[in-house]
């Protein structure tokens, strides 16, 4: 059992490897990054801008640890200070005292007395010994409290730097979002602007729909001018010819004497017939 099951799986991912090593792998990898480049396009603007504010407040957290991290650090690197103080005014008055002590012992007395009391030339050599060791190992503590506080203020120093550039940083962010906001805007309004002028098919309805009542009243005003013209009553304002009466008298006038000289003819044959 145990051995189809590796045998399975070491099919399977051969067939795995196969399919990567394809020009299947290759259309898969593509589709893959299609979609994903197609989804994330698909996402709106206004949505994108609320996401990158989103992320933006989501830097203050950080910003407050690191922050605090600096203040913690800041006291730390006041206390090591006052430490090296106090420790370097020790190893000044050691070193004023070994300096006497040293000092005394060369005028090879046999004994000396400090603070009322009286102590041998071997006593206080051994003082002095025994200061001198203490000051050493002091000494010692200071130069490494003194690097110990050149590196934390090394490190406090970067750590300032570090957090200015990151507010300053999250600053051009906030100032960038907002121009973005604002081109965004812009946008819009242009977008709006251009579908509005754009999509004119109700105003030219209307228009043509005003074009067309506007012909009907034409044919059906020229329609009654028509009627006017040949079936209407005579115009007793403007007459249609002021020479009409003329202009009758002369056609009779024409008549009659047509018809004077039909007569003549008519008598001129009949005499001739009863010639």
């Amino acid at each position: 059992m145990l051995r189809k099951l590796f045998m399975a799986g070491t099919t399977l991912a051969l067939l795995s490897g196969i399919t990567l090593a394809t020009p299947v792998g290759s259309y898969a990898r593509c589709a893959w990054n299609y979609v994903t480049d197609s989804a994330g396009e698909a996402v709106p603007l206004e949505w994108e801008i609320k996401r990158a504010r989103q992320m933006i407040a989501d830097l203050q957290p950080e910003i407050q640890d690191n922050a605090r991290r600096i203040a913690k650090e800041k006291i730390q690197v006041v206390k090591l200070e006052r430490q090296l103080g106090q420790t370097d005014t020790r190893l000044a008055k050691a070193q004023n005292e070994i300096e006497r002590l040293t000092s005394d012992l060369r005028d090879d007395d046999a004994s000396y007395t400090y603070g009322g009391k009286t102590y041998t030339s071997v006593q206080v050599k051994s003082d002095l010994s025994n200061r001198f060791k203490r000051f050493q190992t002091r000494q010692q503590t200071s130069d490494k409290l003194q690097k110990m506080l050149s590196a934390r203020q090394a490190s406090l120093r970067a750590a300032s730097e570090r957090m200015e550039a990151m507010l300053d940083a999250r600053r051009q962010l906030e100032v960038e979002v907002e121009n973005l906001q604002a081109r965004l805007g812009a946008l819009r309004v242009a977008q709006t602007s251009s579908q509005l002028n754009l999509d004119d098919s109700a105003l030219s309805r209307s228009r043509e729909l005003l074009d067309e009542i506007a012909t009907r009243i034409d044919v059906e005003e020229e329609t009654m001018n028509v009627d006017v013209e040949y079936f209407g009553e005579i115009d007793l304002d403007e007459p249609s010819d002021e020479h009409l009466l003329e202009d009758i008298s002369a056609y009779i006038d024409g008549l009659s004497g047509a018809n004077s000289n039909t007569m003549v003819s008519i008598d001129f044959d009949d005499d001739d017939t009863s010639l």
